[in-house]
């Protein structure tokens, strides 16, 4: 066999474990095929201590692949950049919803990541009649939820819906670093590192800071 045709083979095998991959992926879309729209719910940002709680909301066509699709903190930026725009442009229907520090100080991050969610789905052009959330059960909402632990590492919907959820809020991140280049937001993206920690300490909280959360440091 040539050196040519070794990496041929190398690369179908690959590429149908990546097909096998997103089968296994697919359960519960095919758990719950008797409902029209199934729709995956994820969050990105509950733990920062800077920025936005931002929700996705995603239908995907019944019977969809979208290969490579994972839990977007598997993902390299590079990939789940890839994956935003072809999740956008296959699914049914997606929505996002985004949550301000301000808001997660005034009512605390878990109602905000319900609110974001809520806001998520009322994007959506679709209604769905089953939601598949990634551990949570979203109260005020009348659809049926099946919460699913790690789910967005067991489902395709769920997975899709924490990609355009976290790159939705690493997009923000970097933008708010243009306007706070102190605290370097591009890099953590308002996680608690010991860079941000610091900085926090230097030069105080700006307007983007989770009060609630930052005031061990300050």
């Amino acid at each position: 066999m040539t050196l040519k045709e070794e990496r041929e083979l190398k690369k179908a095998a690959k590429l149908e474990a990546e097909k096998q991959r997103i089968e296994a992926m697919r359960e519960y879309e095919e758990m719950y095929d008797t409902f029209s729209y199934i729709c995956g719910i994820d969050e990105a940002g509950r733990g920062p201590l800077a920025g936005p709680v931002v929700a996705g909301a995603v239908i995907l066509p019944k019977g969809k692949r979208i290969l490579y699709v994972n839990d977007s903190k598997k993902l390299s930026e590079k990939k789940r950049d890839e994956l935003f725009d072809v999740i956008k442009e296959e699914a049914l229907s997606y929505g996002i919803g985004i949550v301000s520090p301000e808001r997660i100080d005034e009512i605390n991050i878990l109602q905000a990541t319900y609110e974001a969610m809520h806001e998520a789905v009322n994007k959506l052009s679709v209604k769905p009649d089953i939601l598949l959330n990634d551990a949570v059960t979203i109260p005020g909402i009348d659809i049926k939820q099946i919460p699913i632990i790690k789910g967005d590492a067991k489902s395709l919907s769920i997975a899709s819906a924490s990609i355009l959820a976290k790159v939705t809020r690493d997009r923000l991140m970097t933008e708010y670093d243009s306007l706070y280049p102190e605290y370097g937001f591009a890099r953590h993206k308002g996680y608690g590192t010991k860079v941000h920690i610091e900085a926090i300490k230097e030069y105080g909280p700006c307007p983007i800071h989770r009060r609630t959360f930052i005031k061990n440091f300050i």
